[in-house]
């Protein structure tokens, strides 16, 4: 039977592969513009949209990476050190909840809302294991 930060760490990984699939798709022009960034632009995002997706692909595969070593599943010598990295990755989950709920985009709010408030507790339950 699986523990409790198993799980978490599982739902963590998949929501950050969503995640960079999403991010992906912008950068290679999908129409979601309405679904980011406070959905300032409609259809494809322009080139420093692209940009700002690129780095929140990196970004979202390094927290997934954190997660994973911290969940003992790769890097077995990086675990005591994701001990502190852990935090970094709650904190940005914590502040993205805050952002999302407060985005004047309906579309990016149904649908990052949720998300992004999963990652947040899973990323605590990893964090407090």
């Amino acid at each position: 039977m699986p523990t409790m930060p198993t799980v978490a760490a599982l739902v963590f990984l998949c929501l950050a592969l969503m995640v960079c699939l999403f991010q992906a798709a912008l950068v290679l022009g999908a129409p979601w513009g309405v679904r980011t960034l406070g959905g300032r632009w409609a259809g494809r995002l322009p080139v420093a949209g692209r940009i700002i997706g690129a780095l929140s692909f990196l970004l979202m595969l390094a927290f997934a990476l954190v997660v994973c070593a911290r969940a003992g599943w790769v890097l077995a010598d990086w675990r005591d050190t994701a001990r502190l990295w852990i935090w970094i990755v709650v904190a940005y989950c914590a502040l993205g909840t805050v952002a999302n709920a407060a985005t004047r985009s309906r579309q990016e709010r149904r649908t990052w809302l949720p998300v992004v408030g999963l990652m947040l507790l899973s990323s605590l339950v990893v964090a407090t294991a």
